[in-house]
């Protein structure tokens, strides 16, 4: 799976849209991306010249990153160009990483072998991509604005669900349930109408994956093997969980860090979106095929017409100036060269593939641990940039936008957005306090936007070059906007635009006047609860009802706060997430009440009974107990349900 979608929390993808040179100007002109210059003189791709980079590169990267180990194939012209391994599949035994026999757990890269499956079928005419997929499924998903739910929808990640986590990832030796009861039990609400706004969706691939098997007749672990994996000679490749035994011995372990113990197997239960256990020899063969128009070795898994169709079905939902969603793959084009794939995070394991479609070269790189400060994302985003900048350079061509128009478009833009992904239906929506888009710029109309950060961290500095089109100033990632009625209503950018945008935040859930107003307001709560900064007695219809109300406020946070640093969304915290929900329905409309009786009595009851300081505390009680009742209102803190 790509990064189990904490809403905007955790998002990464790459880069820019163009044909080559020599057609630069025509795809400027059908897709609006950036044209390119003529390319600097370009390093031969040959094993010699690329095992000295990537010899230059990763040992060091990994040692500072505290990474254990790592995979790189490179194919070419139908060959093996390069495929080795650096550091170890298992630290405590010094195992080291073999790429012809060491197993990695791709994640979301997986997403392109289940689609493959699902071609196949489109291919064989036993699916539609354009049907209701209600024809094909044992259980109905009612439709959402009058529209059903299309295979087309779920191989763009625009079915409009809102993506499920609850026991999504588990170290249960017994492996997961199956297939079919998960997706029954966790159907997820449908915030979007289908094929309109971008959001990644786990569910809607595993979705995908249940298609095949219930099509096909076939379970999904056994069709992928007798359709895909076989005909392939992908032998050292599987879907099932737990891992068949005859593979558990070279499968690599996953790490936090390569300096800590090593992690359970995780299970996933949704297994046709990142199951998969996979050496990078044969994830070779995956990628000749598809860069041979679904041939490999005389053996043919999809014909032609049919990976084009995967290959060259552009999806644009904010811009075609980015990156976009085809069937499947999506796009990660840099330097004028077209490049589709996909990137894929396990909790512990961190992939891209890529494919350099039109020069018939793939890249796939896996490492088995997150690192210090997440130092894989970096290290493999330093790879794939570095790989299409030595081997396929290029340079964009300078932008003339005028300054006036520069500025009004960056105004217009300026604000807080919420991510496409975010959880707007359960409590996990309080993450959103935390991870709402931001939207800047300065006085030469540059706009700076989190969380699109650089690299280093730093906020990126970018320059209009189109109309609601912005480039990073120094870099190759583009911003743009979809503007409707002269107001953009959302943006993306390049890594993240296949499939996810930001919406602009209502003010009323704007957090940049919720955060610092309910920070103010549980620290007043909690000073009166131990008295200061007037005598408790003067508050004593609220002292304990807004105590006890910050308390569950803070108990909320810090609960969401560990689920989301720890990946705890299991079923086991229902006991505790129903008590908060019980105590937030009586505590904070409890609270609130008693904070305007008291204010109410202070302010308005018998002249001698009050004071100017009581006067103007009790007005803060009230404002401070109003706040935690709307912030449990509008994050969904106060119900019975405890789905996510």
């Amino acid at each position: 799976m790509t990064r189990p979608s904490w809403g905007s929390y955790w998002v990464s993808a790459l880069l820019a849209l163009v044909l080559a040179a020599a057609s630069a100007a025509h795809a400027a002109a059908e897709t609006g991306n950036t044209a390119v210059r003529d390319a600097p003189s370009a390093r031969a791709l040959n094993h010699e010249d690329l095992e000295a980079w990537l010899d230059g590169y990763l040992p060091y990267a990994l040692q500072r990153g505290d990474v254990a180990g790592a995979v790189v194939v490179v194919v070419k012209d139908g060959e093996v160009l390069l495929q080795k391994g650096y550091g170890y599949a298992d630290r405590a035994t010094r195992r080291p990483v073999d790429p012809q026999n060491t197993l990695f757990r791709p994640g979301s890269v997986s997403k392109l072998i289940t689609w493959t499956a699902v071609m196949q079928l489109v291919e064989a005419g036993r699916v539609d991509l354009d049907a209701d997929i209600n024809a094909y499924l044992d259980f109905k998903i009612p439709p959402f604005a009058g529209r059903p739910i299309t295979l087309r929808h779920l191989m763009t990640h625009t079915p409009g669900f809102e993506d499920v986590f609850k026991d999504l990832v588990s170290a249960d030796p017994k492996g997961p349930p199956p297939l079919g009861d998960y997706l029954r039990q966790r159907l997820p609400t449908r915030i979007f109408p289908p094929g309109q706004i971008p959001a990644y969706s786990n569910y809607g691939v595993a979705l995908a994956g249940y298609i095949v098997q219930r099509v096909s007749g076939q379970s999904f672990d056994d069709y992928v093997e007798g359709h895909i994996f076989g005909p392939l000679g992908m032998h050292q490749a599987s879907f099932r969980q737990p891992l068949p035994a005859a593979l558990l011995p070279q499968m690599s372990s996953g790490y936090g860090r390569a300096s800590e113990a090593a992690k359970p197997y995780e299970m996933f239960a949704i297994a046709p979106a990142g199951s998969s256990a996979i050496t990078g020899a044969d994830m070779a063969r995956f990628m000749i095929a598809h860069l041979q128009e679904g041939e490999y070795d005389g053996r043919r898994i999809l014909r032609s017409d049919t990976a084009h169709l995967m290959h060259d079905t552009p999806f644009t939902v904010v811009s075609p100036s980015l990156n976009r969603m085809l069937l499947g793959f999506y796009t990660f084009d840099r330097n004028g060269h077209r490049i589709i794939g996909h990137d894929g995070d396990t909790v512990w394991f961190h992939s891209v593939l890529q494919l350099f479609i039109d020069d018939r070269v793939g890249l796939f790189a896996s490492f088995n641990s997150v690192g210090q400060d997440g130092a894989s994302r970096a290290i493999r985003r330093g790879l794939t940039e570095g790989f299409a900048d030595r081997y396929f350079p290029g340079t964009p061509l300078p932008a003339h936008v005028d300054p006036g128009l520069a500025k009004q478009d960056a105004a217009a833009l300026v604000g807080n957005y919420d991510g496409s992904q975010w959880k707007p239906t359960s409590f996990l929506s309080l993450l959103n306090l935390f991870s709402q888009a931001r939207v800047t710029a300065d006085e030469a109309g540059h706009i700076f936007a989190t969380p699109a950060l650089s690299p280093n961290g730093q906020p990126r500095q970018y320059e209009e070059i189109g109309s609601f089109v912005w480039r990073e100033v120094g870099g190759q990632t583009r911003l743009a906007a979809k503007v409707v009625n002269g107001r953009p209503v959302m943006w993306s950018i390049d890594e993240d635009s296949p499939y996810l945008a930001y919406l602009r935040t209502p003010v009323w859930r704007d957090t940049r006047w919720l955060v610092p107003l309910l920070g103010l307001s549980i620290v007043a709560l909690l000073l009166t609860l131990v008295g200061w900064p007037v005598p408790a007695r003067q508050f004593r219809r609220v002292r304990a009802a807004g105590g006890a109300a910050a308390v569950v406020m803070l108990a909320w946070l810090t609960t969401v706060a560990v689920m989301a640093a720890t990946f705890s969304v299991t079923s086991a915290l229902d006991p505790w997430l129903l008590c908060l929900h019980l105590l937030s329905i009586v505590v904070f409309p409890l609270a609130a009440a008693l904070a305007l009786l008291n204010a109410w009595a202070t302010c308005f009851g018998r002249k001698g009974s009050r004071s100017a300081l009581a006067s103007i505390w009790s007005g803060v009680l009230a404002v401070s107990c109003l706040t935690l009742l709307w912030v449990a209102l509008i994050f969904h803190l106060m119900g019975l349900s405890v789905a996510f």
